[in-house]
């Protein structure tokens, strides 16, 4: 997709340099992707300090490794 963005070019330098690309679109396409990726972390995080993990009385390592071995 086209796209036509008013960015400062102090920005658009700092993106060049942090993420390598070899020319502004892919090193906005890099960033872009970063990005999203990091939100997705952040929001699973959210999700979870929202709702704890409980795990159920009766787990343990040892139970786990059992399983896993019995594969």
């Amino acid at each position: 997709m086209k796209v036509t963005a008013l960015i400062p070019d102090k920005l658009i330098e700092e993106v060049q340099k942090t993420s390598g690309g070899k020319n502004i679109t892919e090193s906005l396409i890099i960033a872009l992707q970063h990005y999203v990726s990091s939100k997705k972390i952040y929001d699973v995080l959210d999700e979870i300090d929202r709702e704890p993990l409980v795990f159920r009385e009766d787990f343990t390592a040892y139970g786990i490794r059992k399983v896993n071995r019995n594969r």
